[in-house]
């Protein structure tokens, strides 16, 4: 409301308030006439209806209660008003029974918990026998009589303002646009909104768009802050509805799942609702269900076209790659554009500068559920056959040209199951696993997450999927590789269904194949024992790559790799250590150890160095060295 109406509107309570306490202290005729005159004046002098008969019409208040309202607001607003109620109740409170008394058309109903007094919580009644309890008004209702639109204190920490979005993406618009259509079509009497998928940032912007096109302002609040108590979910309910009548607003709840109170407070709310949730809830009311996917790569290149404005120009083709790779919700790219703005205006180039800002941005959910590796690594640091080779730079190829393949090329029309590009690793430790994930991460460009199983498996059931659910969708931002270390002690042969636990089991496995077939970006599994895999699960993987034991020649290239360039050295033999029958990664674990036996001692490495280290080698890791091996070496 303008400043205008609000000084008005104050003059207009204080003429009322002025009659109200005239009638009270009994005086004659005159007095009051005047007093009436004033009021017709304040009342001509509102450029829009008062904040009391606002109210009254919002909350359907009869005659009578709406004098009732004035009379507790009077006593918290003129001393003189509180004083004449002292006179009568004995205390600076108004009170049933003297509202009975002086107040115009009076109704025994007014303070029944049904009525909108009481219902919606515009007055207090203090403890005691109704007729003679002490009536209080409720500050957030003061002072909207008062023309303050404070949002009520207890919602405050509960509530966010949602702004309109800088972004959208047309597809966004459209479902916004829809729900309006819906809505305004009157076909259901309480607009309850489900926004389901794996975008909460863009059902935020649906509901935000949605609610300014019906003329409101849309406040959020996380479903995990909703009170599980039922009297408590009560109370939010209430006083959110009395919210959103007096300040035309709607709510959007955040984060709404089966284990939540949302579906609960939904059942209590009468006012425009929206609900983001990763799944449909079970409603026992009508809802409009709305899926918001993430926007697909061709509004991504939009949105960044538009974020980025004439910097783009200058990225080339770096946009498809980008929208390709990163599945940023229009919020995460509006800000990922001010931030590569100023990098570039640090003097970063702008193609750099806005992959690595997309990288970095799609960290912020994984760093919490998986450790990320650095991947340094290179094609010229994997020792493996020709065909292995092969194998792991054509799943290269398949990450870098997906959006060519699914998007272009229609491939992708038909669901997202198959989408994923998922491989297992398969071979002895040691053999080059987690080198060649991190030569891909490095080829890629893009962060590597080992998964730690042991923290993902959980013996209470569909705590698994939770788990899975958690680190799938904080990958799906930045599309990062993610590395499940020892897959076969989740992905083992299925069992037969024996029990409950059998059955959740299997369930557990199903839906990590179901989210590995729809993840768009690289999920690698690795096993030491690939016999131990259910062969129905191999099936459903893009790539399989066995990684077998090095030969002599393939070891003699990991020994030559394994010490650097500038390492101090003196009559190393790779063809002799090649002999040594151990893995790559026992080969690098023997180089590292010698070369701090070497700088312990102030010399080169030598052979003697390497054949302590290889002894130390095999003594942790329990296998046996023969003197044939070694033969030579000091």
């Amino acid at each position: 409301m303008s400043a205008g109406w609000v000084e008005a509107n104050q003059r207009w309570l204080v003429a009322q308030l002025a009659c109200l306490r005239l009638r009270l202290q009994g005086a004659d005729e005159e007095p009051l006439a005047a007093a009436r005159a004033e009021l017709d004046v304040a009342r001509a002098a509102l450029p829009a209806p008062g904040a009391l008969d606002r109210l009254a019409e919002l909350f359907a208040l009869s005659p009578f209660e709406r004098e009732l309202l004035l009379l507790c607001a009077g006593v918290e607003m003129d001393a003189r008003i509180a004083a004449a109620c002292a006179e009568t109740t004995g205390r600076s409170a108004a009170s049933f029974s003297l509202a009975l008394s002086v107040l115009e058309q009076p109704h025994w109903s007014a303070l029944t918990p049904g009525r909108p007094l009481r219902r919606w919580r515009l007055l207090e009644v203090e403890a005691g026998a109704l007729s003679s309890a002490a009536l209080r008004i409720d500050e957030r209702v003061l002072h909207e009589l008062a023309g303050i639109g404070l949002l009520d204190a207890r919602l405050q920490p509960l509530l966010r303002p949602v702004e309109l979005p800088e972004l959208a993406a047309p597809s966004q618009q459209q479902r916004a646009e829809a729900l309006v259509a819906l809505a305004r079509a009157g076909s259901m009497p309480t607009l309850t909104v489900q926004l389901v998928g794996d975008d909460p940032a863009g059902a935020e912007d649906v509901a935000a768009l949605a609610a300014a096109q019906l003329g409101q302002r849309l406040l959020a609040i996380r479903a995990e802050d909703l009170p599980a108590a039922a009297v408590d979910l009560e109370t939010l309910a209430t006083l959110w509805q009395r919210e959103a009548v007096l300040g035309g607003a709607a709510l959007l709840v955040q984060g709404a799942d089966a284990a939540s109170a949302a579906a609960a407070f939904a059942e209590r709310v009468e006012t425009p609702l929206f609900l983001s949730v990763r799944d449909v809830l079970a409603l026992r009311r009508p809802a409009l269900v709305q899926d918001v996917p993430r926007p697909d790569a061709t509004e991504q290149k939009q949105l960044w076209e538009v974020a980025l404005g004439p910097m783009a120009g200058a990225l080339n083709g770096a946009l498809d790659g980008v929208a390709a790779q990163f599945r940023l919700s229009a919020q995460a790219i509006a800000e990922s554009g001010r931030r590569v703005g100023q990098r570039v205006a640090a003097g970063d180039s702008p193609a750099g500068a806005l992959w690595s800002v997309c990288t970095r941005s799609g960290r912020r959910g994984l760093d919490g559920l998986a450790q990320r590796l650095a991947a340094a690594a290179g094609w010229d640091d994997l020792v493996l056959p020709d065909a292995q080779l092969a194998s792991l730079r054509q799943l290269a190829m398949h990450v870098r040209r997906r959006t060519q393949v699914y998007e272009s090329w229609g491939f992708g029309r038909n669901g997202a199951r198959g989408l994923g590009v998922s491989a297992l690793f398969a071979g002895e430790s040691g053999t080059g696993k987690t080198l060649a994930a991190e030569v891909l991460a490095a080829e890629l460009h893009l962060d590597l997450y080992r998964i730690d199983l042991s923290a993902v498996v959980s013996k209470y059931i569909g705590e698994t999927e939770k788990n899975l659910r958690r680190v799938f969708d904080a990958a799906e931002d930045g599309g990062a590789v993610l590395l499940f270390d020892e897959a076969d002690a989740l992905f083992g042969k299925r069992s037969e269904v024996r029990d409950s636990h059998d059955r959740y089991a299997n369930i557990e496995v199903s839906y990590l194949l179901q989210r590995m077939e729809a993840y768009r970006g690289l999920a690698i599994l690795t096993t030491n024992l690939k016999s131990a895999l259910d062969p129905a699960f191999q099936r459903r993987l893009r790539f399989i790559v066995h990684f077998p034991f090095p030969d002599a020649g393939q070891r003699e290239a990991i020994w030559q790799r394994a010490i650097p360039p500038g390492a101090p050295t003196a009559g190393l033999d790779v063809r002799k250590l090649a002999r040594l029958h151990v893995t790559g990664g026992g080969i690098r674990n023997i180089a590292l150890n010698a070369a701090f036996l070497a700088a312990d001692t102030g010399e080169p490495i030598g052979m003697g160095h390497l054949l302590a280290a290889a002894r130390a080698e095999s003594g942790k890791a329990g296998w046996p060295l023969s003197e044939a091996e070694t033969r030579g070496w000091a």
